[in-house]
Formats: C-alpha cells, sequence, structure tokens
C-alpha cells in the first residue's frame, strides 16, 4: 500500500550540496520509521539516514555531520538535505520505511563529479 517517490536527484560538484525528497504515501506513516538508502553499481544497498517517527535521527558513519534526514509528516514527506558532497557518495538513493519493506521505488540518482 506505500508508495515511494524519489525526487531531486541531480549532478553536482563535489563540496557541494543537494536536498532530495520522498513521497511516501501510506497508512500510518505518521508512525512509521524511515530511511534512505543508497546503493551504488557493484555495490549493496545501505542506509544512510533514519528517522523516527518522534523525528529521532540515525547516520551512517560516511555522512554522518554531511547529511541532514527530516520529515514532515502533515504532508508525508521525507528530505535528505546533503552538503559537502563527495564523489563517493554517488549512487541511487531510495527512500523507505525503517526497516525496508519489500516495495522499492525508482530512487533518484545523485551524481557528484570531482
Amino acid at each position: 500500500q506505500v508508495q515511494l517517490v524519489e525526487s531531486g536527484g541531480g549532478l553536482v560538484q563535489a563540496g557541494g550540496s543537494l536536498r532530495i525528497s520522498c513521497a511516501a504515501s501510506g497508512t500510518f506513516f505518521r508512525i512509521r520509521a524511515m530511511g534512505w538508502f543508497r546503493q551504488a553499481p557493484g555495490k549493496q544497498r545501505e542506509l544512510v539516514a533514519g528517522i523516527e517517527s518522534s523525528g529521532r535521527t540515525k547516520y551512517a558513519a560516511s555522512v554522518k555531520g554531511r547529511f541532514t534526514i527530516s520529515r514532515d509528516n502533515a504532508q508525508n514527506m521525507v528530505y535528505l538535505q546533503m552538503n559537502s558532497l563527495k564523489p563517493e557518495d554517488t549512487a541511487v538513493y531510495f527512500c523507505n520505511t525503517d526497516p525496508p519493506a519489500g516495495y522499492w521505488g525508482q530512487g533518484t540518482q545523485v551524481t557528484v563529479s570531482s
């Protein structure tokens, strides 16, 4: 029932910033923990940031201090503000519940050039 639509990705130079968005529809969205995941070619999908319904957040060590996850429960939106981007951040970014459900959206491509 949950629908996930990511947007906002693009090409950015190293050191730049980007904000990606996730429209997450579904029942009881407000009580679900959400997360941003990313997957680069040849690599496993990894959780980069998570946010509980209360607003408590967690981050992968690789992005901590650079990325900020937030949510707007009234609009069923989840955001990821990415600052000080590095080429290693290049990946397709997905949103999902945390832990993730079996369904994945299209994702949004983030490419960071050196």
